[in-house]
């Protein structure tokens, strides 16, 4: 038994009655965002199934199997018919998963799926692939050439290309081979295989024999035709073909098909029955009947294809050669052998272009074809052809010039430069074309130049001449010898281009004792004469110091050392015999400024000053740029410049001087030549400072007729100290502001009487001194003259809000802010009643109130009720005030037993805890014999303790201490009665015991959790109850007892009380509640259930929920979305 012909094997796939049962597989969480879709190939093609996931909630890559069937793993199916790629995108957080099939085989085909994994996430997809049958090749096909090798250890040898036997045949039927090698090979020994294919020339043998297997695999007896179509017809255009198919039952209804369309009869299709031949003849074929033909018998279906063969076009009539002169008309005839014949044209072996724009045109009429040229031209001459699919017939055709006829020759022209230039002159032919040259150079036409052709006239036009147009013009014939020619000459008056200066107004600027030369384009055609003037005098090219010189294009005027006199208009005049130009240049010699005037001190600050001068009376024939200006002081030789950048204006502001010491000022003129000599120096001066303006103006208080300010010191105070302040103020709506104090006041807060009740005032201050008055501080807002009440409102601070604990003895001071307006009135109770002004001093401010109490006692302690009252308005606080002192010991302390090494000791609290809770004790204990008390244990909660390890033989006394905040009490409580730890034997005294009721009702140590499950893995649910005797425990879902659901396992050990709920879906989520209920009582406890990654409504259905369920389940899950 041979061997499967595969390299990886992909399974049987599911059975048929399979395939209807719903697959087992978990709920799903998307992560496939493209899914591979199920796809059809034929046998021997590829196909690719491309899956994706997107990364970008992802730790890690998720992980992918491809499966065949229910479970077979194809990761280990990999080579060379199957291939698995993995790529990732990093750009858009994308995997790609592909699955490549290679060359499909027919058992490749079923039912495939792909299963995506990510944590406790999962996704799966199922596919379909069809493998299709390649169609068998015709029986008058030679399986001896089919199978000869063509090269050796090829990967597809033996393989039989069907398409391409039926692409590459011959248009003729080739003669059937004489021998059936397949009949041959179908009735002989598997032994003989060899043998046979020795003798008729096969050395494909292996290729053959799984070929002849796959035929037998394929014969089925046919129950709808007892004959079925050829595989292929053939037929000559115009020709009939008939299709004749035997069918085993006379009975079935016969449908004949082309293309897939089904074919009716008409006069070109007939149909015909001859017994159980069924006969369907084609008329008149033409190429649209090649194609693809079918006829269906029931469920039974047979091909065919029909190629319709093309008869050869022949030439009946040859072209006859032309020969004519240009602008005739051509046409060329030919004539084939069949109407309406594709035929081709072509001029020197290229076809001829006949689209709507082309110079040919092409006709035909019958078995007629013409091509005709409308105008023709010397590029008509060729050889043109007509190609016809039964032949190619051609001719030549020459095309010469008519002889040229000059009929009005080029003129000479004199042109102005700029006026325009027109050449003209008429040739016959004149269709002919021509080129323009200027001095033996070919003229293009631009923007300038326009070249004109309209029937016999040829023009040539400029718009606006210029020098460079003078010259020879020759206007040449295309295709022709003869020229015309003419000269040109532009002529142009002088002219004198002063804007080559750029200068504004022609007015050159130089400065004194630089050289100055000037050099000046002129035009005009011939060369001008060229005069230098200024004034009425002549400037001739012989001068020494000035001088003018001319050049072909441009006129020069040099002054080697400018002077101030050189300053003046020059004229330059241009002449020759088109006309004359005059040209003026202004020439302005500069210089530096002269220096200004002393400055002068109008104001002086604290440490500046304001300091002004006249310009300069000569700006150096320049204009003033600004200023530099230096200053130094009396006593000092050293100048210090102030601005490093020119000072625009003819004032400045020195800064940053010396109060007390008297400087001196002077001035530096600076145009765009230099810098001037300084100016006299100015008057001394000695800088003064006055105070900055207050700071932080704001209203104090406010009443029916005052106004409280105060403001605090300015930030700078100079030299000359601050003597006082200032208060003024002003009605709103009007600018008389008045002195508020007649007197200047030392102090930071001024009250303002006499004020209008209900009126609005604006208020500012100013701070003064030796130097004058600072800028004033003005309030930002006016001020309403009335006393406005502002309720009361007690701001306890954060550590008062709390117990106020203090030691007795310790001071308190406690201080409690508050606000309200006017002043409130403030009273103290202590528990209710009023407070003893001996023990407690109060003492009240506008804006808090203060509690004393010097030496502190434990009668201090208590709830203390503060009240703040403004009119109708009140505000209450509470103060708690608790005073601690040490504790006293504890009230009796006696030896409960003694055995061994023990000794038990119990004791009462103290009486006394010193106002404070008791935090622990510490016990101590004493040898009888030297009553030197140890620490045996420190900070103890409890008023029972054993002490062990004490030493056999010894007699111990024991005393304790009581503790609290404030620390141990002053004395200790010692036993009465001492311990005598004996050597040798023990007296135990057995205590009596009484039997303890365990009875009790059930109670929950540790309730239901509300708990979020995930659809598909089990969730458990957890609580513990205590009772006795043993509860009975009952789980309810949604107030329903749970009974016998296998869905559900309950589970309860020593108390612990579980429900598993196996597999959940949403429809499990709701309210669960746990009873438990014994003889004594019962209790419940409960907790919420959700169940994330829910089904559909298609999926509800396949696992049998009720319809009633489902409905409560969608509203259910529409509500928790809307919550959300």
């Amino acid at each position: 038994m041979g061997r499967k012909d595969s390299v990886w094997s992909l399974g049987e796939g599911q059975l048929p009655e399979d395939l209807d049962k719903p697959i087992d597989t978990p709920p799903l969480s998307t992560l496939l965002i493209e899914k591979p879709q199920g796809g059809s190939i034929t046998v021997g093609e590829d196909i690719t199934f491309v899956a994706k996931v997107e990364a970008k909630d992802l730790l890690r890559k998720p992980t992918i199997k491809w499966f065949k069937g229910k479970w077979m793993d194809l990761a280990s199916k990999t080579g060379k018919h199957l291939q698995l790629k993995e790529t990732f995108d990093r750009f858009t957080k994308i995997h790609t998963f592909e699955m490549h099939i290679i060359k499909a085989k027919d058992n490749y085909a079923g039912n495939y799926r792909c299963e995506v994994t990510y944590k406790d996430k999962f996704d799966s997809c199922a596919f379909d692939l069809e493998v299709k049958e390649v169609e068998q090749m015709s029986q008058n096909v030679d399986i001896r050439s089919a199978f000869k090798r063509s090269s050796e250890g090829q990967e597809d040898a033996g393989e039989l290309d069907f398409s391409g036997l039926l692409k590459h045949r011959e248009p003729k039927q080739e003669e059937a081979p004489d021998v059936d090698v397949w009949e041959i090979l179908k009735s002989a020994r598997p032994d003989e295989y060899e043998k046979i294919a020795f003798n008729y020339g096969i050395t494909d043998l292996r290729g053959l024999l799984k070929r002849l297997k796959k035929t037998k695999k394929e014969e089925k007896k046919s129950e709808a035709f007892a004959k079925k179509l050829d595989p292929a017809y053939q037929v000559d255009k115009g020709g009939k073909i008939r299709f004749v198919v035997d069918l085993a039952d006379p009975t079935v209804e016969l449908k004949w098909y082309k293309n897939g369309q089904e074919i009716r009869p008409t006069p070109k299709y007939i149909f015909e029955h001859k017994g159980t031949q069924r006969i369907m003849i084609v008329n008149n074929c033409v190429l649209n009947d090649d194609a693809a033909y079918s006829v269906s018998a029931g469920d039974e279906k047979c091909t065919t294809e029909l190629f319709v063969k093309e008869l050869p076009v022949k030439i009946v009539k040859d072209i006859e050669a032309v020969k004519t002169t240009v602008n005739e008309r051509i046409e060329l005839e030919c004539e084939v052998s069949e109407e309406g014949a594709q035929v081709k044209w072509m001029k020197n072996g290229v076809e001829v272009p006949t689209g709507v724009r082309s110079r040919y045109r092409v006709k035909s009429e019958g078995t007629k074809h013409w091509l005709i040229i409308d105008d023709a031209s010397k590029d008509d001459t060729g050889t043109y052809s007509l190609m016809a699919t039964g032949g190619t017939t051609e001719a030549r055709v020459q095309v010469d010039l008519k002889p040229l006829k000059i009929l009005q020759d080029l003129q000479n022209v004199t042109v102005m430069l700029g006026q325009p230039l027109k050449l003209h002159c008429e040739i016959n032919p004149g269709n002919v074309p021509g080129r323009w040259y200027r001095n033996g150079q070919l003229i293009q036409p631009n923007d300038r130049i326009n070249i004109l052709h309209r029937a016999k006239n040829h023009r040539l036009e400029i718009e606006s001449s210029s020098i460079h147009d003078s010259g020879d013009y020759t206007f040449v014939p295309e295709g022709y010898t003869q020229s015309l020619c003419a000269k040109i000459h532009v002529i142009d008056p002088p002219k004198v281009h002063l804007d080559s200066l750029n200068v504004p107004d022609n007015t050159v600027v130089i400065v004194a004792g630089t050289k100055l030369r000037l050099e000046i384009p002129i035009s005009g055609e011939p060369a001008p004469r060229v005069v230098w003037m200024k004034g009425e005098r002549v400037i001739l090219d012989s001068g020494n110091r000035v001088r003018a010189e001319t050049f072909a294009d441009q006129t020069c005027f040099t002054i080697e050392v400018t002077e101030r006199e050189d300053t003046g208009n020059y004229k330059i005049v241009l002449q020759n015999e088109a006309g004359e130009d005059t040209g003026s240049v202004r020439v302005k010699v500069v210089d530096i400024p002269d220096p200004p005037e002393a400055p002068l001190v109008p104001a002086v600050g604290g440490d500046w000053c304001s300091m002004t001068w006249d310009p300069p009376l000569y700006d150096g024939g320049s204009p003033i740029l600004g200023y530099f200006i230096e200053r130094k002081k009396k006593q000092s030789s050293r100048w210090m410049r102030l601005n490093f950048d020119l000072n625009k204006e003819a004032t400045f502001e020195p800064k940053k001087m010396i109060e007390g010491v008297p400087y001196e000022v002077r001035v530096f003129a600076v145009n765009a030549i230099g810098v001037s000599k300084p100016s006299e120096p100015s008057k001394a001066f000695v800088p003064l400072a006055v105070t900055s303006e207050p700071t932080m103006l704001v209203v104090d208080d406010v009443t029916d007729t005052t106004v409280t300010m105060k403001w605090r010191p300015p930030e700078t105070i100079g030299a000359a100290g601050l003597d006082g302040y200032l208060v003024e103020y002003c009605v709103e709506g009007t600018d008389d502001w008045i002195v508020a104090n007649k007197g200047l006041t030392e102090k930071t807060k001024y009250t303002i009487t006499g004020l209008p009740p209900e009126s609005k005032i604006l208020v500012r201050v100013r701070a003064i001194n030796a130097a004058g008055a600072s800028t004033p501080r003005t309030l930002q807002h006016s001020i309403l003259v009335k006393e406005v009440i502002e309720p009361p409102k007690i701001r306890i601070p954060r550590h008062l809000k709390q117990t106020c604990i203090r030691r007795v003895g310790e001071a308190v001071n406690l201080v409690v802010p508050f606000m309200g307006k006017p002043r409130p009135k403030v009273s103290w109770l202590k528990e209710g009643t009023a407070i003893d002004p001996t023990h407690v001093s109060i003492r009240n401010t506008e804006c808090d109130s203060i509690i004393f109490i010097r030496k502190a006692d434990r009668n201090h302690s208590g709830k203390y009720e503060m009240t703040v009252k403004v009119e109708n308005h009140e505000d209450t606080a509470i103060i708690d005030i608790q005073i601690v002192d040490l504790p006293g010991p504890p009230q009796y302390v006696k030896i409960e037993e003694v055995w061994g090494e023990n000794v038990a000791l119990d004791w009462t609290p103290p009486k006394d805890n010193g106002n404070a809770p008791i935090t622990g004790y510490t016990i101590q204990k004493a040898d009888k014999k030297t009553m030197e008390w140890y620490t045996c244990v420190e900070h103890y909660h409890r008023t029972c303790i054993t002490i062990s390890e004490l030493v056999v033989g010894n007699e111990y006394y024991f005393r304790i201490y009581s503790e609290n905040m404030c620390g141990l009490s002053e004395c200790a409580t010692q036993t009465k009665d001492s311990a005598l730890i004996v050597k040798e034997g023990m007296n135990l005294k057995n205590p009596e015991y009484t039997d303890h009721d365990f009875k009790e009702p059930p109670k929950f140590t540790q309730p239901l959790i509300n708990t979020f499950a995930i659809a598909g893995y089990n969730a458990t649910l957890n609580c513990s109850v205590r009772a006795n005797p043993r509860p009975k425990v009952i789980w309810m879902k949604n107030k329903i007892a749970i009974i016998d659901d296998p869905r559900y396992r309950m589970f309860s050990n020593q108390g612990v009380c579980s429900l598993e709920i196996r597999k959940p879906n949403p429809y499990d989520g709701g309210t669960y509640s746990c009873k438990a209920i014994n003889d004594l009582g019962e209790a419940q406890v409960e907790c919420k259930l959700e169940v994330k990654g829910g089904f559909t409504f298609y999926e509800l259905m396949q696992r049998g929920v009720p319809l009633h369920l489902i409905d409560k389940y969608m509203n259910e899950a529409k509500n928790v979305e809307a919550e959300k």
